[in-house]
């Protein structure tokens, strides 16, 4: 079974999902779930139009939101 490792990162303000793999997804959003549910919805074609593939998958998401703060003095 193919499994689709998708990193998504908070980025000035937007959820952003990328593969760093032949599925060559990018996607952006404001709203972290809408992001799963885009790239949830975006795979299948993904898999088929680039790797030629149409059998079962499963995603993996990896995610992380990087904060910058400034300590009190």
């Amino acid at each position: 079974m193919k499994i689709c490792k998708i990193k998504i990162i908070w980025d000035d303000g937007m959820w952003i999902a990328e593969s760093e793999d032949e599925l060559g997804i990018v996607l952006e959003s404001e709203s972290f779930d809408k992001l799963v549910e885009r790239v949830n919805l975006a795979i299948p074609e993904m898999l088929e139009l680039n790797c030629n593939y149409k059998g079962d998958f499963q995603i993996h998401f990896e995610a992380e939101r990087l904060i910058t703060r400034q300590a009190v003095a």
